[in-house]
């Protein structure tokens, strides 16, 4: 038997009606996903939220806070760095 003959033999063996009957319920669930894609996502949102909470005003502030603060201090410590190697430049 040639390549081609077992290659057009295999789905034969699945009924034509079969096959159109699962391409109809395919075509349906599709259908049927895409009619309630926005109550689905809203669900999904929901599930995310209730496993990871989002932080509160008062938490996005201190963070906010400390992130200031610690920017200042590397700024502060940039111009300190600065400062020093002007100073050791005007030594020389």
């Amino acid at each position: 038997m040639s390549f081609a003959d077992t290659l057009f033999q295999a789905p034969m063996a699945l009924p034509f009606t079969q096959m159109l009957l699962g391409m109809l319920q395919l075509t349906l669930l599709g259908g049927l996903l895409m009619f309630f894609r926005p109550l689905l996502v809203g669900i999904a949102r929901a599930l995310v939220l209730v496993v990871r909470p989002r932080p509160t005003k008062d938490e996005l502030a201190a963070r906010r806070k400390l992130r200031n603060a610690s920017l200042a201090q590397q700024a502060g410590a940039a111009v300190a760095a600065a400062a020093t190697t002007e100073v050791r430049a005007l030594r020389s």
